[in-house]
């Protein structure tokens, strides 16, 4: 039940034909990458590369590529999971049908890790420069770790109870790093791994870190999963893998180790010198790991880390981040490195998103009461827009509905976890459209643009927190949010024709219909400065708030497009909604970017009489979006020719 290791995994998928080997000598420097990258678009199979170009290791990808893939790989314990979480969310539920619920008391079991006193996974050490060096895009800066499962406890209260399992990514070489002894460890605001960091700092301890790449598959699901803060991923690990996950704890470090050599031999490592407290016992490593690195994260010392290609679609910057001090480096024989390339969506870990909204969306209600259902919109990077269906039964008795308890619960759910970091919340309420669906953003855009009250429903706030990815902001970790919150009947009808001698000024031209009642107007490049309204913004507002009374052809046809994008490619941006969804919202920051036609402010509130403007242009602050290398892309062309290992495949 479950799979035990990686190498079942792979087994399991190359004998069911969904996967394939790569036998021809691929490089980790960007080739493979693309190569992921292709296949992951062709909705292709898992990839297991065998002759990795400068590494004895072979590499897997593409494991989670498919939503159906995902789901086979979780066949056997998918159901006692959801069954899990149904009697979270109401535990009276097992007396109604207590047969339903036969398979808990199995995954309950399997949610105690096991202890165990040897694993395949202390059989062998090896250094960080002997590990495969993968680089997706050209801008990075140096070889990263991209399925890493983090494994911290908290340091006054070891032990895996109060543990966290996360998904950080991990700089292996670059920058100023010395090698074989520090890695980079980057990890974004409100994740677990930060509040062990804290209790660390608080201390003046050293903060013991294992870095662990492979293993049960479930381990990397665990790892990526919003479990509340306390409840511990290798629990959940354990029910998802449908076995209990064997834990091992290597021996104290000391000053000298020893590793499989190139030829088989046996070879000495120096290691650098230890904290005190590292020489306490070491976090234990899920013993059928494939590799891990051990290590401590000094609480005083932090190093630039990046760029890194990043899932917004954009390089995340250079910035100071903790650097994993590192002891040993394990890994068990016939080890083999998964990898995944993340950028812009949809890339694999969109089939997490899938999974995990599947499993944990039944949930939202009970933590956030009036809420429906939410959506993290993955085309839009996830965090920066968020989409909520919430209930409004605030004085029933009113003759004319606004949002009320919308808010109420658009303020609980800023303050769950990572829905926090959205930029932009759009909820409308249930009693409107009890059939709107939350995952037809189309229909959820209409519904909201043809009851919108741009100058009540806007509310903003100011200085306060984003993701650390997203450079659209005033800073790292910092930005603005908007609440839009719609309630009541239809205001209008949207349009879906471009509107006929639509006043534009200079420079702004190419108006395309994205979305019924939303255009694209291509604009002039940024002007700048970054956070202050650009003169070309408020003359283009300026000029349609002139013309939208007088001209009442004109005004009619405008009340018909009650949101404006200014871009800086029309054509790119209509083309489909991936596109629009990923410029308006990934180069947008609310309260520098949102204007609006006969915009004004009342008693600290701010809205607009006429459509609302959104500068979603590229910014002189934004980070550079993500381009393939052409030498590489001719490369990868030419293993899909006839004969080649990806013909027929991209």
């Amino acid at each position: 039940m479950g799979y035990r290791n990686l190498r079942d995994c792979i087994v399991d998928l190359e004998r069911t034909g969904q996967l394939i080997r790569i036998e021809q000598e691929v490089d980790p420097d960007l080739e493979m990458a693309e190569i992921h990258r292709r296949v992951y678009e062709a909705g292709g199979p898992a990839l297991l590369f065998t002759q990795v170009k400068g590494c004895a290791f072979p590499m897997v990808s593409n494991l989670f590529g498919t939503p159906e893939r995902i789901r086979y790989l979780f066949r056997d314990t998918l159901r006692a999971v959801r069954h899990l979480i149904e009697l979270k969310i109401d535990p009276g539920t097992f007396w109604k049908n207590p047969w339903r619920y036969r398979d808990v008391p199995g995954a309950l079991v399997h949610m105690l890790p096991r202890p165990v006193k040897n694993g395949p996974i202390l059989a062998q050490e090896t250094t960080i420069r002997q590990l495969p060096q993968l680089r997706c895009w050209p801008r990075d800066g140096g070889a990263f770790i991209t399925l890493p499962v983090v494994y911290t406890e908290e340091v006054d209260r070891p032990g895996w109870r109060h543990s966290n399992l996360g998904m950080y990514r991990v700089q292996l070489s670059g920058n100023h790093y010395e090698p074989d002894r520090e890695v980079g460890l980057h990890y974004q605001i409100h994740r677990g791994i930060g509040v062990h960091h804290a209790a660390a700092l608080r201390q003046g301890v050293p903060l013991r870190v294992n870095v662990i790449v492979g293993g049960p598959p479930a381990l990397t699901l665990a790892a990526v999963m919003p479990l509340p803060e306390g409840m511990p991923e290798l629990a959940f690990a354990g029910a998802l893998g449908g076995h209990r996950i064997a834990l091992v704890t290597p021996p104290s470090p000391d000053k000298m180790t020893r590793r499989q050599g190139a030829q088989g031999t046996e070879e000495p490592i120096a290691l650098p010198p230890c904290h005190p407290v590292s020489l306490a016992p070491c976090l234990p490593i899920p013993a059928e790991a494939d590799f891990c690195i051990c290590g401590t994260v000094d609480p005083q010392r932090l190093l630039p880390e990046g760029p890194f290609g990043d899932h917004l679609g954009y390089y995340s910057l250079v910035h100071d981040f903790p650097v994993l001090q590192v002891e040993r480096v394990y890994h068990r024989p016939g080890a083999i490195w998964p990898f995944t390339v993340v950028g812009r969506p949809p890339q694999e870990d969109t089939c997490f998103g899938d999974l995990i909204h599947e499993l944990t969306g039944p949930i939202i209600p009970s933590v956030v009461p009036g809420v429906h259902a939410v959506h993290a919109v993955d085309a839009a990077g996830v965090h920066p827009l968020l989409l909520a269906i919430g209930s409004e039964r605030y004085v029933p008795y009113a003759r004319q509905r606004r949002p009320q308890e919308l808010l109420t619960c658009a303020n609980a759910l800023l303050g769950q976890g990572q829905l926090s970091l959205a930029k932009y919340l759009l909820i409308v309420a249930h009693e409107d459209d009890p059939e709107l669906d939350i995952h037809d953003i189309a229909a959820f855009f209409r519904h909201l643009l043809e009851r919108v009250d741009w100058q009540t429903d806007l509310h903003f706030q100011t200085r306060t927190t984003i993701d650390t990815l997203d450079y659209s902001g005033s800073g790292l970790n910092e930005g603005s949010k908007v609440v839009i919150a719609a309630a009541g009947g239809k205001r209008r009808s949207l349009g879906v024709e471009l509107p006929q001698k639509l006043p534009l000024p200079e420079g702004f031209g190419k108006p395309r219909v994205c979305l019924p009642g939303v255009l694209a107007i291509e604009a002039p490049k940024y002007p700048g400065p970054a956070g202050a309204t650009p003169p070309d913004v408020e003359k283009f507002c300026r000029l349609l708030e002139e013309t939208y009374v007088p001209m009442q052809n004109i005004g009619a046809r405008m009340e018909e497009f009650p949101l404006m994008v200014l871009v800086d490619e029309s054509d790119f941006t209509a083309h489909s909604l991936r596109n629009w969804l990923w410029v308006t919202f990934t180069r947008s920051n609310p309260a520098a970017d949102i204007h609006g036609v006969g915009a004004f402010t009342h008693q600290k509130h701010w809205g607009c009489t006429g459509p609302l403007v959104i500068d979603a242009r590229i910014k002189p602050h934004h980070a550079p979006p993500l381009e393939e290398d052409p030498a590489i892309t001719r490369r990868v062309e030419a293993l899909a020719a006839p004969g080649g290992p990806l013909y027929r495949i991209i």
